[in-house]
Formats: structure tokens, C-alpha cells, sequence
């Protein structure tokens, strides 16, 4: 019905002309009729696209690795394969810090076309002193099936709870950091797990926003099936966020953050990266030390919360 609703709007001008189609010339009547027609098959071919190749446009599985053989300067690194919840195979890499004891722990959500190994290079400055765990979405990398939202969410959950399982990590200090496409798992992680902190890279409301403004003449949430609404899932975060945004983003537009910050209840740092754009942002050094500053600040707090704690409870006795 909607679709019909749709048509009708966009083709209301036409209707309107009808009591004067009547006095006018057989030609210019086939030339009105012909000019409907083509702008109805447009139309219906837009939509056919997006419906088709939606999949594509969300989503740019990359194989390839960035970084071919990745190892980082602070960290033991091993790659690993874990197991989705519907037996997908999905690989990545564990970076643990030197040292015994248990560490607090990051997980990384890369964006839409981004394959992960460079973070394993780069950890040893993004996450100094941390247990980091960072796997390719399905389909990216040497990870098998194929990326959809639902299946990214599940993954996300697994690779929690999986991690807040392990002997060497504190499972009360995971951070969850996201990027672009990425910060939209990030999101909704956050808001279904015991997250420590939440650090997002060019966060959007949802991709269904960015798709509405991009395609407006057509009915895109009849149509899209992947949508990261993350703008409905920041109210349930609890833990403190840090949002980046580049300095020129063509990509995800200010005004898309805008409307995902307005809605955080617990946001503690929003920052333009200076020099920045969409695709640099996470590369750069200033960003990497932002990250790491902000992490270190609130796994420090966290660790410290029960000795001050119990200093106070030493004093009043």
C-alpha cells in the first residue's frame, strides 16, 4: 500500500493536468504520457536496485589483508578462529599484554570496508596494556559466510562473552570500540552487555537515516533490511562514551552524530580529530591517543573504585 501511496505522490502533478489533457494535441498528450512513463520505470528501477543490492551497498567485504603478516610492538600476538553461534567460522587476532595477571580488555568493530589486521599492527599505541580482540566481520578477511546486521550483533555477543571468559582478562573492564559501520555493533553491544566504556569512531544515528537522505524520493525503509538504527539503542548505554568525529566526513555528515549524541545519556567526550576525514580518522596517531587515553583513564578509575572504597570504610571504623 505503501508503495502505491508513493507512486501517487510523485506522479500527483500529472493527475492534476487531466481536465486540460482533453484541449490539448494528440502529440503533446503522447509526449506527457510517454515522459510519465519513463520517469515511472526510473522509479521502479531505483527501487529494484536498492532492494537487490542492498547487501552491497551496506556492506564491502574486503579479503585482502591490510597488514599481511600483523604483529604488535606491546603485545603477544596469535591469530585465532572462533566459532559464530550458528557454527560460522571467524578469524582474527588475540593481542595480549606482557605480563601475568588479568588485563582489561577492547573489542574492535571495524567499518564497512575496512579489513582489521592493521589494528593488531597499531595496538601497542591505540590500546597500550590491553587485552585486544579483533576479528573480521563474516565474509571479510579469512572469515567465512556473509555479513548482515543480525548476524553481526550475534557475533558481537559471542566474541563478549567469549572474551569475558578468558583466564587473563578482567571481565568487568571490556571496552567495546566502534568505527563507522562498526560503531553501530559498538552501539548495540553496549546496550545488551556489561560494557566498561564505549569509543566511537564517525558514529551515525542509523544507516537508515543516511539512507533516507541519499535516496529521499523513494520508500528506503520498506526497502532496507540492514539498518543499525544505533539512535535507539543509546539510551540503554550505561557506560561512559567517547565519540570522534573527523574533520570533513562526506560520508557520515555531523548532523547524523548529532542526532546519535543527543540521545547518550552517559557521553563523556565528543571531539573533532583534527586533519581528519572518514577514511584517515582511525589511522592517525592523534586519534589512536585519544582512544588510549580514554581507556587507560576509565580502566584506571574502575581498578581504583574498590581501594577507595575500602580507605573509606577503613576510616570510619
Amino acid at each position: 500500500m505503501a508503495f502505491i501511496t508513493t507512486e501517487i505522490c510523485l506522479f500527483q502533478p500529472f493527475s492534476l493536468l487531466s481536465p486540460a489533457l482533453g484541449t490539448m494535441e494528440p502529440k503533446t498528450k503522447l509526449m506527457l504520457s510517454g515522459f510519465a512513463g519513463l520517469a515511472g520505470t526510473v522509479w521502479i528501477g531505483l527501487m529494484a536496485t536498492i532492494a537487490s543490492r542492498q547487501q552491497q551497498l551496506v556492506f564491502n567485504p574486503i579479503r585482502v589483508k591490510e597488514v599481511d603478516r600483523p604483529r604488535s610492538s606491546g603485545h603477544r600476538t596469535r591469530p585465532v578462529v572462533l566459532r559464530s553461534t550458528d557454527g560460522t567460522r571467524l578469524s582474527g587476532w588475540l593481542l595480549s599484554p606482557v605480563g601475568l595477571g588479568r588485563h582489561p580488555a577492547v573489542i574492535y568493530f571495524g567499518g564497512r570496508s575496512e579489513e582489521v589486521s592493521w589494528v593488531a599492527r597499531d595496538a601497542g599505541t591505540m590500546f597500550p596494556g590491553m587485552t585486544v580482540l579483533v576479528m573480521n566481520y563474516r565474509g571479510y578477511g579469512d572469515s567465512h559466510g556473509v555479513p548482515g546486521e543480525r548476524q553481526m550483533i550475534e557475533d558481537g555477543q559471542m566474541l563478549f562473552d567469549w572474551l569475558a571468559a578468558h583466564q587473563q582478562v578482567d571481565a568487568a573492564r571490556i571496552a567495546v570500540v566502534g568505527r563507522s559501520l562498526g560503531s553501530g555493533v559498538a552501539v548495540q553491544l553496549a546496550a545488551h552487555r556489561p560494557v566498561a566504556a564505549l569509543a566511537l569512531i564517525t558514529p551515525y544515528d542509523s544507516i537508515l537515516a543516511i539512507a533516507k537522505r541519499h535516496f529521499k524520493p523513494l520508500p528506503v525503509s520498506l526497502l532496507l533490511k540492514h539498518r543499525f538504527e544505533s539512535v535507539k539503542y543509546a539510551e540503554k548505554v550505561a557506560a561512559p562514551v567517547l565519540v570522534l568525529r573527523a574533520q570533513t566526513d562526506d560520508v557520515v555528515p555531523h548532523l547524523h552524530t548529532d542526532q546519535l549524541v543527543s540521545k547518550l545519556a552517559t557521553l563523556a567526550q565528543d571531539e573533532i580529530v583534527p586533519d581528519s576525514d572518514h577514511y584517515n580518522i582511525p589511522y592517525l596517531p592523534e586519534t589512536q591517543k585519544r582512544i588510549a587515553a580514554f581507556l587507560r583513564s576509565r580502566f584506571f578509575q574502575m581498578a581504583a573504585a574498590p581501594v577507595l572504597a575500602a580507605s573509606a570504610c577503613v576510616a570510619q571504623a
